[in-house]
């Protein structure tokens, strides 16, 4: 059986779109369902002026953070911290197992160390580029987090 396989370009996003239905339907067949649910968290500055932000979904169990960005002059002023300490807070409110998120070497690793996140995968530098770290956090019902 012959295959043409082409490069094509989706700029409407119909095809990702078409390509995660058959896969939303394959786990559907399978007994475990996808259902994503998204989390945007936006934080504003006191004169009403976007600081930063946060956006994931939540699929089989977990919150992967997807984005978390906070805007020039407002890094390191606490926004970030806070953008993850609510995600987390609703994670744990709506019951699900933990946060998951990826970073490069150059960008935060620190910060989500600092906020008990443990290293789960890594892909190694290559041909110049910066290493993909990825991290998570687990919640424990008795203590509230189990690293």
């Amino acid at each position: 059986m012959a295959f043409e396989i082409r490069e094509i370009d989706d700029k409407s996003g119909a095809f990702f779109a078409t390509i995660d239905g058959i896969l939303d339907d394959a786990a559907l067949k399978l007994g475990v369902p996808f259902e994503p649910g998204k989390l945007n968290l936006r934080a504003d500055d006191p004169e009403g002026q976007l600081a930063g932000g946060l956006s994931g979904y939540f699929v089989q169990g977990w919150l992967f953070v997807k984005l978390l960005a906070i805007v020039d002059g407002q890094r390191g002023s606490g926004i970030g911290r806070a953008l993850m300490l609510k995600a987390e807070e609703i994670t744990r409110q709506k019951g699900y197992a933990g946060i998951y998120l990826d970073t490069f070497t150059f960008q935060a690793p620190r910060f989500y160390e600092s906020l008990g996140y443990v290293e789960c995968g890594r892909l190694p530098e290559a041909r110049g580029h910066a290493q993909r770290i990825w991290f998570a956090k687990s919640f424990d019902a008795a203590d509230g987090n189990k690293a």
